[in-house]
């Protein structure tokens, strides 16, 4: 390794724009040596020496020049799809460039990565665009490499590193597909029918987030579909799966015990097409073919075995555990494969888009363990991702002061320990009982621990740990098997021994923030868990030796869920699903594995465990190939803070790693501590300012009504209504015979919304006295009770001692309350005809919004909110002065009542421009005291103008004559007004003025 490799800043990219460039490989392998454009996409071929260690394959060098292949099609792909993209990719549907417009507006809020831009990109030429351009050899290629290696099946595959966000991409296909398909239902290119594929329950539940019915869908969550076509994201179906369900399923349950006896096991096994059916039931396919899209998740596990065998190569021969583990690989190939083989059999499949970071055979597929895919279209690898700072960067030991026989202890640690493990049962231990190590183990163990104690630190003497909204750092042991996995468990977590007289002593564990035992007590909260990743991804039974390894965590998480959860049934909640919910949590605030901050594996960690929180790794098993370490490193991939720098670049984060033999860039980084870039603030509704709730309507347009109009009413003496505690006590004391006296309070009626109780007795008023002939509801007439109601209440409502309007929803009070409103209306009489009324017309399931619902992150600057005056925590500043000068304005108002910036509301204006609909998402709401008093507010809509842009006339002249008017004229909504502030600086004398004026009209 050439000495200037040591690179002090890893990162040369932004994230968000195409890469321009790159580290320079050299002879001796990476060098500091930038080269001023793209990497090309190339490969690594690594080259084991010629004697096998225990298994694990010594690697002659590192990464150098003379092993790096290109990989000439990806490249030649690429340079197509860059030339489209420079041309403002034409050649596509109108939804199609639409959707690539809005993934690549510069002025969103949560920018897409160009890699995952780019993989779409790609799907998206070879789709629409390729024939067009003459580039008819790519789908050729691709089919031709489907019938050489998938007879049947078109694979089109996407390489992207682990932690840059294949999951985003794979909602962005199908809102694609899904969003064309409704615009053209002919177009047979396109498809509303998806199977997501994954290897296991983990990444099949987080996926949920790719159903666009999911609370947490990431159509809305990372803002992919434009507002006015995410109805149509409702015509998807998709069925997410992991390739277990592709196994055959008995159905002998209720055949006679003679007929079993008789017939193989085979005889009582679904069919392929009945699997099918149950598999694809929720899809609703019909009878046409090729309906099916499939995306498979981690494809590196779906391939066919090399169809013709004679030319397969010869593999290194594994032994004990890897042989193993690669049988179960090629076993879990053959379902998945034959799985899909089976659908396209029956329903058609249209294409398999594959995504993984390494989508390379492995052994026991007859090819070269580390062959690329060759249908792969589109490539971001790990260094791509490394030198764009979408990922931590992976430090693995490069020198030590023992430098003894086979290198840097740390690093080829397998080599060093594997004979001193046990190959199964648990049999190191002294005549103590307790758990014995190699000392290489230890050492690294111990060393390792010692800087994650400094991260550790870092994190609990943060805000986050104090009010915890994040989680501590984690550590991850990867061990080969259940003893080997047991033993580096007890040795960090703790123990049990029997003493003399027979009784049990708990001894705590070696790292003390790892122990799960302090005093001689285990704690009711585990700070490491032991888990079986293949075990709990197959939803399968877990095995006795695991179940009997992990007793205690088991027993302890169900005790934890009993206190957090006590309606829940815990005895119903399998001991699998309760440490699936614990692995799936780790660094998610608010839930079960949040505390979690070692975790120790029996195999490899679960692929799609989308922990951030992951700082330090130990590998404790063999690695046949560089692949094997990627897909372990790749769990502490993922970024804790995407908050770019002043140059628009994420700083690096890093991740320590022991133990994996991974040849990469060695990354010294400027500081052994490096510190996490800005956190992202949370924006959120806070419930103990509920006083400063805001709330508006949602209109979708707007209509004139010739509809009779209820008529003016001039309230009289008999009208009137004294509310008092004569008849409802306001304040009970309570006291038993001896003992503490309590007082009991009406508070709870209290807290309602004064808008609240207006409209209910304004609907009490409509559904007792303004129904038709048939019995129903003249909804028309409420908007005009409303605002009757309010001038009742007003007017004519008197409270004595104690008293609250709020007593008017004590149903007595409010049955004479609505009495006493109808008498004045039939008194007041019909008017003449009615005259031409502008009215909203408000969304029909969500026609009122309100700043409760507020919660969202962002990386900008924000200005931290006046708690009387505001319901949301922060202002955020898009332009970092206006915004926080203009909300400092407002709260040092004292009309002002409450005030929120439009961000994260969805409050908009509909108006329109060219013929087009629009949405107009004006700055801020204001709630003010304009002399009317508090119960009778006035709301201003507040437009911070900046610069003159061609649709600022439209929108303005929208908000004055239509949208304010229009819901005043509702009546259900308040009073509302629209004001430009041109600086806001001036901002206070600018509303002042305003509320003069309206005073002397």
């Amino acid at each position: 390794m050439p000495r200037d490799a040591i690179i002090e800043n890893p990162v040369l990219n932004s994230p968000f724009r195409r890469p321009e460039r790159h580290f320079r490989f050299g002879e001796e392998g990476i060098t500091a040596e930038i080269v001023e454009e793209r990497r090309p996409s190339s490969y690594f071929v690594p080259i084991p020496a010629a004697k096998k260690k225990g298994g694990q394959l010594a690697f002659e060098t590192e990464w150098t020049s003379d092993r790096l292949q290109e990989n000439t099609t990806i490249n030649r792909i690429r340079e197509r799809v860059e030339l489209w993209r420079r041309g403002g990719h034409q050649g596509v549907t109108p939804t199609t460039r639409r959707l690539l417009e809005y993934w690549t507006d510069p002025d969103r809020e949560r920018p897409l990565f160009f890699c995952q831009v780019e993989a779409v990109e790609t799907a998206i030429y070879i789709t629409e665009a390729a024939s067009r351009f003459g580039d008819d050899w790519i789908t050729n290629l691709l089919r031709e490499e489907a019938e050489r290696h998938n007879p049947g099946l078109f694979r089109v595959a996407h390489k992207m590193a682990t932690g840059t966000g294949k999951t985003v991409v794979m909602a962005m296909i199908i809102a694609w597909h899904t969003l064309n398909k409704a615009a053209n239902p002919q177009d047979a290119r396109f498809t509303d029918r998806f199977l997501v594929v994954t290897p296991g329950i983990t990444i099949r539940d987080r996926l949920r987030v790719l159903l666009p019915s999911d609370p947490n869908d990431y159509y809305r969550e990372r803002d992919l579909v434009p507002a006015d076509l995410r109805e149509d994201l409702g015509r998807a179906r998709i069925v997410i799966t992991n390739f277990h369900a592709f196994q055959r399923r008995s159905k002998a349950g209720n055949v006679p015990k003679l007929t079993k006896e008789i017939l193989p096991d085979t005889a009582f096994q679904e069919t392929p097409d009945e699997m099918v059916r149950r598999v694809c039931r929720e899809l609703g396919l019909g009878t046409s073919s090729k309906q099916i899209l499939v995306l498979n998740d981690e494809a590196h596990h779906c391939y066919r075995r090399r169809l013709d065998e004679a030319e397969e190569v010869d593999q290194p021969k594994l032994k004990g555990d890897e042989r193993k583990e690669a049988e179960q690989r090629d076993e879990e190939a053959r379902v998945w494969i034959s799985g899909l083989e089976a659908v396209n059999r029956k329903y058609g499949i249209k294409t398999v888009y594959d995504l993984s970071a390494t989508p390379f055979f492995l052994s026991g597929s007859g090819y070269s363990e580390g062959t690329l895919f060759p249908w792969v279209v589109s490539d971001f690898s790990l260094i791509d991702a490394i030198e764009s700072g979408v990922v931590k960067v992976p430090r693995v030991p490069v020198s030590d002061d023992s430098m003894v026989g086979e290198g840097v202890t740390y690093r080829n640690l397998w080599v060093r320990i594997k004979d001193e493990l046990p190959k199964r049962g648990r049999t190191s231990v002294d005549d103590g009982g307790e758990p014995r190590l190699p000392a290489e183990l230890e050492g690294a163990l111990y060393t390792l621990y010692g800087n994650y104690e400094k991260a550790y630190r870092r994190w609990e003497a943060g805000a986050g740990a104090s009010d915890g909204s994040s989680t501590p750092p984690v550590f991850i042991v990867v061990c080969s098997n259940t003893a080997v996995s047991k033993l580096v468990y007890d040795w960090i977590a703790g123990y049990e021994l029997e003493a003399p007289d027979r009784s049990i002593v708990v001894r705590p564990g070696n790292l003390e923030i790892f122990s799960n035992a302090a005093d001689g007590r285990w704690l009711s909260r585990p700070n490491t868990v032991l888990v079986d990743s293949s075990q709990l991804e197959s939803g399968e039974a877990m095995s006795r030796d695991f179940k009997k390894a992990a007793a205690l965590e088991i027993e302890e998480f169900k005790q934890e869920m009993r206190q957090r959860f006590p309606g829940r049934d815990v005895e119903s909640i399998t001991d699998e699903d309760l440490l699936r919910e614990v692995m799936n949590t780790v660094g998610k605030p608010g839930k079960l594995g949040e505390h979690v901050k070692c975790v120790v594996s029996v195999s490899m960690l679960t692929e799609g465990w989308d922990a951030t929180t992951v700082t330090h790794i130990l590998g404790v098993r063999a690695f046949s190939t560089q692949l094997l370490c990627e897909q372990v490193v790749g769990r502490g991939l993922r970024r804790r803070s995407y908050t770019p720098d002043e140059n628009g670049m994420l700083p690096p984060e890093y991740a320590e790693v022991y133990g994996v033999p991974f040849s990469f860039i060695p990354a010294a980084g400027s500081a052994p501590d490096p510190k996490p870039g800005p956190p992202i603030t949370r924006v959120r509704a806070i419930e103990d300012r509920i006083h400063a709730e805001i709330t508006f309507p949602r209109l979708v347009g707007y209509r004139y009504t010739l509809e009779d109009r209820l008529p003016e009413v001039d309230f009289e003496e008999p009208d009137h209504m004294a509310l008092s505690a004569q008849d409802v006590p306001t304040k009970v004391e309570v006291a038993p015979i001896i003992g503490e006296v309590a007082v009991h309070t009406l508070d709870e009626l209290k807290d309602w919304r004064l808008q609240r109780v207006q409209f209910e007795l304004a609907r009490r008023i409509a559904q007792r006295y303004f129904r038709d002939e048939d019995g129903f509801e003249k909804p028309w007439v409420f908007p005009q009770l409303l605002r009757i109601v309010r001038r009742w209440m007003s007017k004519c409502v008197v409270l004595k001692d104690r008293a609250f309007i709020q007593m008017l929803r004590i149903r007595q009070y409010e049955d004479e309350a609505a009495d006493k409103i109808y008498r004045a209306i039939v008194r007041a009489g019909r008017g003449a005809e009615g005259r031409p009324v502008l009215q909203p017309i408000l969304r029909p399931y969500d026609p009122v919004g309100s700043t409760r619902y507020v919660d969202f992150d962002t990386t900008r600057p924000t200005y931290l909110t006046d708690p009387e005056k505001c319901h949301i925590s922060h202002v955020v500043a898009d332009t970092e002065s206006w915004e926080q000068k203009m909300a400092q304005a407002l709260e040092d108002m004292d009309e002002v009542l409450a005030y929120v910036k439009n961000q994260g509301l969805e409050f908009t204006i509909p108006y329109t421009i060219d013929g087009r609909q629009r949405r107009y998402f004006p700055d801020f709401i204001v709630r003010l005291d304009d002399g009317h008093g508090p119960d009778d507010p006035l709301h201003l809509i507040v437009e911070v103008s900046g610069a003159q842009r061609r649709d600022k006339e439209a929108k303005v002249q929208t908000a004055r004559e239509l949208w304010v008017p229009a819901v005043i004229a509702h009546g259900g909504f308040g009073r509302w007004e629209f004001i430009e502030i041109t600086d806001p600086w001036d901002a206070q004398n600018t509303i002042q003025t305003l509320i003069k004026e309206r005073a002397a009209a």
